[in-house]
């Protein structure tokens, strides 16, 4: 997993990108401020038409967020399933060449 900052995205807040996590399908997390598992997120699919799947913040900031989060995701969408899939399996060096290769926002 790793937490992403507006330096790695251009999207405002952290973006949680992780490998298979529970029964539930591909997906980012958005936090206005840093992540933390127990704290109030946006919730984000990973396809090729990325769809809010949970707002748990429900506020103008997270709605204005939503837009450039699905963009970020469309943008980067094979690499981010792939490493959803095939990630936790990765060493370091492909973890690394994984992060060093999303797109950020322009």
């Amino acid at each position: 997993m790793s937490n992403l900052d507006e330096q790695d995205t251009n999207v405002p807040g952290t973006i949680f990108i992780s490998t298979a996590l529970g029964s539930h399908g591909p997906r980012v997390k958005w936090y206005p401020d840093r992540a933390g598992r127990t704290l109030p997120c946006l919730i984000v699919s990973i396809k090729v038409e990325p769809k809010i799947r949970a707002d748990f913040l429900q506020n103008p900031t997270s709605r204005a967020a939503a837009a450039k989060v699905i963009a970020w995701v469309r943008l980067n969408h094979d690499a981010l399933l792939d490493f959803w899939t095939q990630g936790a399996s990765w060493n370091r060096r492909e973890v690394s060449a994984f992060l060093d290769s999303l797109r950020k926002l322009t």
